[in-house]
């Protein structure tokens, strides 16, 4: 039986950081499904058309890695794709209050699903999809915090043209 996991997000855009914790979550399961979700109430910059092709584009090269969307319920979706297992990233103590809270929510929702949190390498600790917007709109080289064609789709988006 394969060992599948499901790693949610909204990846505006995709980092280094959602990266490391793919390739990372990788060696522990199977295969990962990177799934993007809507999340309107984020207001994302990209749409989630773009957002998946963007993570198609960073996995390429990765084996035993889907890229899906959903928008529905988190816990039905990952029962939906056959997985038990979601991976969330924790990269400071500040996200901790909160996946805390939504993996207690989660587990009250559906006892069949766990929650494993994976910290990101050293290197993207402190990287965020937030930060790398504000950032970019004020110029900055994205160049360690997102791949080229992430620069170039951000740089796009924040200028107005169609990425």
């Amino acid at each position: 039986m394969k060992r599948r996991a499901v790693y949610p997000g909204t990846f505006d855009p995709v980092t280094y950081g959602h990266i490391d914790l793919i390739k990372r979550a990788r060696t522990l399961f199977d295969e990962v499904i990177v799934a993007v979700g809507r999340n309107p109430g984020k207001a994302p910059l990209f749409t989630v058309a773009e957002r998946v092709d963007l993570l198609k584009r960073a996995t390429r090269s990765m084996t035993g890695v889907r890229i899906d969307q959903f928008d529905t319920l988190l816990v039905n979706y990952v029962r939906q794709r056959g997985c038990r297992v979601m991976v969330r990233g924790l990269r400071m103590l500040s996200d901790f209050e909160y996946e805390f809270q939504m993996t207690l929510t989660n587990r009250k929702l559906s006892s069949q699903v766990e929650t494993i949190f994976m910290m990101p390498s050293e290197a993207y600790a402190y990287v965020s999809a937030r930060l790398i917007k504000e950032a970019g709109a004020l110029g900055a080289d994205l160049s360690a915090f997102v791949p080229p064609f992430v620069a170039d789709a951000l740089r796009r988006k924040l200028r107005g043209v169609r990425a």
